[in-house]
């Protein structure tokens, strides 16, 4: 774990310093950007970033949000309001191509300092199979290419990737708030540093399981089932609300006997009825496997991290972690 740990602190400090410097639009040349009530008034896309700009700004931000606990962050769109709320912000921090409406708003916004948390980390291209032995998957069952395949944005459940996005976004705090800059410093290491022990309890907690495969509703968790060794096997792509083919859903009946999976896993921000039919065909159990979109009242834990660790927990179950 010392390895793992080395990567997440030195490696990720240098990528993604480089990263952020190209990542930065700056449209002023004042030497800091905090507004007149002495903070850097920051507007995140949805919960993922508001939780980063909140750890590392700390009491030198103010700190909103576009998308509502409990509003499904890929269906959102941008209301004459927010649109202003973005013209008079200091910093939008957003992750580009998961929500359109939000690329376009800020694309034409005169804000300030524009961070693209997609620029801060490498995304991969993810179908409804991911990781493990998807490939053998293939081969058995002879898929096709599966819908919904393409650059995957759920970069914030894989806590390494996640981490090279807390440094950009705190680099990027830096060049906007130089007054401030040692405290962006100093609590993106805080952050960091706990995204890392994170990353240690995942890994050891699944690293010996009686199954490696799991099921979810949509394709959110295939950085995570990479990063641990893991393989997800999705009932729809990359969008939450697609429908599975009915190829796919025979396909998911079989491997589930053939993998001993036990538990059909969906979250709560869309609807459970394709999962919950689909587990009681195959006499499966369900549970949720939050993707962490927003934190509701619904929800196991009142911010990232703790979610995060009752997510362990539900895998752990559902693997059958020895």
């Amino acid at each position: 774990m010392n390895v793992r740990r080395r990567h997440i602190s030195a490696t990720v400090i240098a990528a993604a310093t480089a990263l952020t410097l190209g990542s930065l639009s700056a449209c002023s040349s004042d030497s800091s950007a905090a507004d007149s009530s002495g903070k850097l008034d920051v507007v995140a896309s949805f919960y993922p970033l508001q939780f980063l700009a909140e750890e590392i700004g700390g009491s030198h931000v103010s700190v909103s949000t576009l998308t509502e606990p409990g509003q499904e962050p890929h269906d959102l769109e941008i209301s004459a309001k927010q649109t202003a709320q973005l013209q008079e912000s200091d910093v939008a921090l957003y992750l580009k191509d998961l929500q359109p409406s939000v690329d376009e708003a800020i694309g034409q916004s005169e804000v300030r300092t524009k961070i693209d948390a997609a620029t801060l980390t490498d995304l991969e291209k993810h179908g409804n199979e991911v990781g493990g032995h998807a490939a053998e998957h293939d081969d058995e069952h002879g898929h096709e290419d599966e819908e919904g395949s393409g650059l995957d944005p759920h970069i914030w459940l894989d806590p390494v990737k996640y981490a090279e996005v807390a440094e950009g976004v705190g680099k990027a705090f830096e060049k906007a708030d130089p007054d401030n800059a040692a405290t962006y410093k100093k609590n993106t290491a805080a952050l960091v540093k706990k995204l890392d022990g994170l990353d240690t309890r995942f890994e050891d907690g699944l690293k010996d399981t009686r199954t490696k495969v799991f099921i979810t509703t949509h394709a959110a968790f295939g950085y995570l089932a990479e990063r641990y060794g893991l393989t997800e096997e999705a009932i729809n792509g990359l969008d939450p609300e697609s429908e599975p083919s009915a190829n796919r859903v025979k396909d998911l009946e079989k491997m589930a006997k053939a993998d001993g999976v036990s538990t059909v896993f969906y979250e709560t921000l869309v609807s459970d009825k394709t999962a919950k039919t689909i587990a009681a065909d195959a006499n499966l159990k369900t549970d949720v496997l939050d993707p962490i979109e927003g934190i509701t009242k619904k929800s196991r834990g009142d911010d990232y991290i703790q979610v995060m660790d009752a997510n362990l927990k539900a895998l752990q179950t559902a693997l059958g972690a020895k």
